[in-house]
């Protein structure tokens, strides 16, 4: 037989419990939604660099001499040119204004593979582009920023 008069104590136990356990699952789980924008975020900051690494890579030191009329007389390909033609178009969820590119060949003026005069004996060299994405990102939940970074490093071909 029951005691009615403990039934009456427990009454509320389940919404007291509810409201124990309530906020801190709902705060474990804004936590997994603003980490996996995290980790999609840098994801895109890697996969911008290796984009312009490849970009680079193809177009870098004297492609843009090399093929372009002669009446144009175009510099060497820079910086800015691998962040405006390859790397913006495809940041297309990050922010632009806390993007940063830095781009860095062995030799701008070389060829791709190229005689290395500084050695002795000279030595064969391939030129080797570096590309480094930096994104300032502020998570969603304002919890204070970050910075994520990637670095892709690729020869130049072409």
């Amino acid at each position: 037989m029951r005691n009615r008069r403990t039934d009456r104590r427990r009454r509320g136990a389940s919404l007291m419990e509810f409201a124990v356990i309530a906020p801190v699952v709902l705060i474990m789980v804004i936590g997994l939604i603003v980490m996996g924008f995290g980790i999609f975020r840098h994801h895109e900051v890697a996969s911008l660099a290796r984009e312009g690494a490849r970009w680079a890579s193809v177009h870098g030191g004297q492609y843009t001499q090399e093929n372009s009329p002669p009446s144009q007389n175009l510099p060497f390909t820079t910086a800015d040119d691998v962040y405006q033609k390859a790397i913006l178009p495809k940041a297309v969820s990050l922010d632009s204004a806390r993007l940063n590119v830095q781009v860095t060949w062995d030799d701008a003026m070389e060829m791709p593979t190229y005689l290395d005069y500084t050695r002795n004996p000279p030595a064969w060299k391939t030129n080797i582009v570096t590309v480094t994405v930096t994104y300032q990102w502020i998570p969603e939940a304002l919890l204070g920023g970050m910075t994520l970074s990637s670095t892709a490093k690729m020869p130049v071909t072409y």
